[in-house]
C-alpha cells in the first residue's frame, strides 16, 4: 500500500536559515552579556577609587586636625620646670616610694649648695632626656630630684626635661614608652604646671622593661592624681595618641642632634643630661657626684677655663 504524504523533514535550505538565526540570537546574548560585565566592573571600580580617595582624604584630614603640642613652657623641644610646677606638684602631694639610692625622690626644696658659686654667671642650663621605660632614668630621678629642685627654687638653674621614646619595642607591643611619652606631652599642652608632678610620677613608679607597662587607663589616672582637673579632655588626648607624631619627631631630631647649648653632642641612650652644653658621664645614682659636676661646669662657664677634673667616686648606698 502506498501513501503520498511525505515526512516533516526542513529542506536544507530551511536547516541553514535556523542555524543562522540560532546562533544570532546566541552572539546577542553574548554581546549583551559583555557589555553588562564591562558595566558592572566600571560600576566596581568607580566605587574602589570613589573609598580609596575618601580614605585618603580622611587620613590627611586626621593628620591635619590633631593639634601639635604648645605647652606655654616649652623649651628646646622640652618643658622648662618653673617655681609654680614645684609648688603645684608640693600641693598635690603625691606618694612616692622610699628611695633605695643616694639622694631623696621628694621634689621638695632642700638645704643642697648652690651649684653657682657666683651671682653673675647666672643659673646653669640643665637638660634631662627621660624615657619612662628606661630605668637609668628613674635611678637619676630617685637621686637628684630634691637638689634640682632646689637650684630651681633658688634661681641656680634651669632644669628643662624632654620625653623621648628609645625603648617602644621593650613593652610587649604596647608601645609604653611611645604612649607614656605622649601622656606626658598630654599634661604639658592641657595643664603645663602638673607636668612635673606627672613626670615625677612616671620615672619613680617604673614598670620594668619586656612587661606590658601603664594602660592608658592608668596613665589617665596618674595624671588626676598628679593634679590635672580636665579629666575627660587628657582622657581623649591619651586614648587618641594625640601626640604620639611629637614625640617620634623630637626623639629623631635628639638622636641626629645636636643636644642643646652643644656643638656636635646627641641622644645615643636615656636618660642623657646635658649641663651647659656637656654631658653628664658620671654615676646616676650619686647625687653628689652629679652636683659636683655642676659645680665644675659652671665655675668653666664663669671663669672661661677647664674646671677641676670630675673623678667619679661610688657612693654608700642610703639604707631606707
Amino acid at each position: 500500500m502506498s501513501s503520498d504524504e511525505t515526512p516533516n523533514v526542513p529542506t536544507p535550505s530551511h536547516s541553514r536559515a535556523a542555524v543562522r538565526e540560532k546562533a544570532q540570537q546566541v552572539n546577542a546574548q553574548q554581546s549583551r552579556a559583555r557589555i553588562m560585565r564591562r558595566v558592572i566592573l566600571g560600576l566596581v571600580a568607580v566605587v574602589i577609587v570613589g573609598a580609596a580617595g575618601g580614605a585618603v582624604a580622611w587620613a590627611v584630614g586626621s593628620a591635619v586636625s590633631k593639634p601639635s603640642l604648645s605647652p606655654s613652657n616649652l623649651k628646646d623641644d622640652g618643658v622648662l620646670v618653673t617655681k609654680g610646677d614645684l609648688a603645684a606638684a608640693r600641693a598635690a602631694s603625691a606618694p612616692t616610694p622610699t628611695p633605695t639610692v643616694a639622694g631623696s625622690a621628694d621634689p621638695s626644696a632642700s638645704s643642697t649648695p648652690t651649684p653657682d658659686p657666683t651671682s653673675s654667671s647666672g643659673p646653669v642650663d640643665i637638660h634631662v632626656y627621660v624615657d619612662y621605660l628606661s630605668p637609668g632614668a628613674g635611678d637619676f630621678e630617685r637621686a637628684n630630684a630634691k637638689q634640682l629642685a632646689t637650684w630651681v627654687d633658688q634661681d641656680a638653674a634651669t632644669v628643662t626635661y624632654h620625653p623621648v621614646a628609645l625603648l617602644t619595642a621593650n613593652s610587649n607591643g604596647t608601645k609604653y614608652s611611645l604612649r607614656a611619652a605622649s601622656a606626658a606631652a598630654c599634661v604639658a599642652a592641657r595643664q603645663p604646671d602638673v607636668f612635673y608632678a606627672f613626670n615625677h610620677a612616671l620615672l619613680i613608679d617604673q614598670p620594668k622593661q619586656d612587661t606590658d607597662g601603664k594602660s592608658d587607663k592608668d596613665l589617665i589616672q596618674l595624671a588626676v592624681d598628679s593634679g590635672v582637673k580636665d579629666t575627660s579632655g587628657m582622657q581623649g588626648c591619651i586614648e587618641d595618641s594625640t601626640y604620639d607624631s611629637w614625640v617620634k619627631d623630637v626623639t629623631q631630631r635628639a638622636v641626629d642632634g645636636p643636644l642643646p647649648g652643644s656643638k656636635k653632642a646627641a641622644l645615643t641612650g636615656a636618660p642623657t643630661i646635658v649641663v651647659n652644653g656637656q654631658v653628664y658621664a658620671g654615676s646616676l645614682t650619686d647625687a653628689a657626684e652629679f652636683s659636683q659636676f655642676v659645680l665644675s661646669v659652671a665655675s668653666d662657664s664663669y671663669y672661661g677655663t677647664p674646671g677641676p677634673t670630675v673623678t667619679p667616686t661610688p657612693s654608700p648606698t642610703a639604707t631606707p
